[in-house]
């Protein structure tokens, strides 16, 4: 299998059957999530892994992106799936596991399984980036908080101050839906994690709408943010495999 790069998204195989959307995060691209899909690949899933618009390219491209177009990206990769498979899943890193509650708020996917998902920010500097971004258009990239020597996510070397700000907007929108997700939901959370709070992880589980027998929380020891290519990803990957194949 050819390597996926930042520019080149895995597309989805096979017609019918399972399938999983795996969706990448803030300033990422689909390289922090090429081992997961490998391995899902192997266990018989169909996957689809989208870049999101302003990403894979150059972090001048993200200045000018709008959240709902990560939003509507990751909802017509899930239709897509949908038409030509009997169940689609979705699996998601940080941003990833925002926009994939969002879309769970429009679509019924078979079941979640979202590591370190993001509702809030980890600087507090974050938090102004509203007021930021008309002084100061980026920022050091906030990339590769992994554990594991000599892995890459494929990250922006700059972040960008509006870019922030979008992604604050998105995670206050889906605060505030998160009643609405009622699909099976397991979250994998690291126990260091300087980019997102693992108490954002707790958030989903006290206030989604899912019932509490359909809902799964791990914690991650050993890794850091981006944990699909840190220590504890085989963990990530087997336990979200057995929880998919539950539903």
């Amino acid at each position: 299998m050819t390597s996926p790069t930042a520019t080149s998204p895995i597309p989805p195989a096979g017609s019918t059957g399972r399938a999983v959307l795996l969706v990448h995060g803030f300033t990422g691209s689909p390289v922090s999530l090429e081992p997961w899909a490998e391995d899902l690949r192997r266990r018989g899933f169909a996957v689809s892994l989208p870049l999101l618009p302003g990403h894979g390219t150059a972090w001048q491209d993200l200045v000018s992106a709008r959240w709902p177009s990560w939003s509507a990206a990751v909802l017509h990769a899930y239709d897509e799936l949908q038409r030509n498979h009997d169940r689609v899943y979705v699996g998601a890193l940080s941003m990833g596991g925002t926009l994939a509650l969002e879309l769970a708020t429009h679509r019924r996917p078979a079941a979640l399984a979202l590591v370190n998902p993001a509702l809030s920010f980890g600087d507090r500097r974050a938090r102004s980036a509203g007021l930021l971004r008309h002084v100061v258009k980026s920022t050091p990239a906030i990339a590769n908080d992994i554990a594991r020597p000599g892995q890459d996510e494929g990250a922006y070397p700059r972040t960008p101050v509006a870019g922030v700000a979008q992604l604050g907007a998105l995670m206050k929108h889906v605060r505030r839906r998160l009643p609405l997700v009622v699909s099976p939901i397991a979250t994998f959370t690291s126990d260091t994690d300087h980019i997102v709070p693992p108490s954002d992880s707790g958030v989903i589980h006290a206030r989604v709408g899912t019932p509490a027998e359909d809902r799964r929380a791990t914690r991650l020891p050993e890794s850091y943010h981006v944990a699909t290519l840190d220590y504890d990803a085989e963990t990530i990957f087997a336990e979200s495999a057995e929880f998919f194949g539950r539903y």
